[in-house]
């Protein structure tokens, strides 16, 4: 199995338009979407990421740091899946409940690089 990030891609804070109850179907959908990757042996791990943040520019001696969200998209969330190859790896991602409540959501799906072909350096894996 390959490893693969799923970052999920939202304009602004999408989902507080809402209802509160909308909001707990969605989540009730998450919880089902995470429990049945779980159950298949696809998942490593799942977070939302917290809209707050910084982001780090420059190089030693003159970094900047200033908002990560300059831009209408934002990286909300990400899932760290395992899949045969690229094309399991997209059909995991359109099964995401993201795109039933959220217009215009995006999943940009990325293979994990596990070792540096010129170095032969083997990534560390999270246990």
């Amino acid at each position: 199995m390959k490893e693969f990030m799923l970052l999920i891609r939202n304009e602004g804070d999408a989902k507080a338009s809402l209802s509160a109850e909308q909001q707990q179907v969605f989540l009730k959908a998450c919880m089902v979407y995470i429990e049945n990757l779980m159950k298949n042996g696809k998942l490593k791990s799942a977070q939302p990421l917290v809209r707050e943040g910084k982001m780090v520019s420059g190089s030693p001696g003159s970094f900047k740091d200033g908002p990560y969200n300059e831009s209408k998209e934002i990286i909300v969330g990400y899932y760290h899946i395992l899949a045969k190859d690229i094309d399991e790896a997209v059909a995991i991602a359109q099964g995401n409940p993201e795109f039933a409540y959220v217009k215009g959501a995006k999943i940009e799906v990325r293979p994990i690089k596990m070792m540096e072909e010129s170095t032969s350096y083997i990534y560390p894996e999270n246990k």
